[in-house]
């Protein structure tokens, strides 16, 4: 499981996470969890933020060649 650490977050941000995850009977955990995946559905990633991140994922695009031999060419 992927894990991330928020630092800087503006003043209240945690306070008000907090109030959330009592509200919603959550752990403040799974309360960040579940809102970023929220947000995240709402605006999905495109095919071009995917290609163009360097995170998560090990995509090599350069194929290797194959090793195949000409044949002759009679004329």
């Amino acid at each position: 499981m992927e894990q991330i650490l928020i630092r800087h977050l503006p003043p209240g941000t945690k306070a008000a996470l907090r109030a959330h995850a009592k509200r919603h009977d959550q752990s403040v955990e799974a309360a960040a969890r579940d809102l970023l995946t929220q947000a995240l559905h709402r605006d999905p990633a495109t095919i071009v933020d995917l290609l163009t991140t360097d995170e998560g994922a090990e995509i090599d695009f350069d194929p290797q060649r194959l090793a195949l031999t000409q044949s002759p060419v009679d004329v």
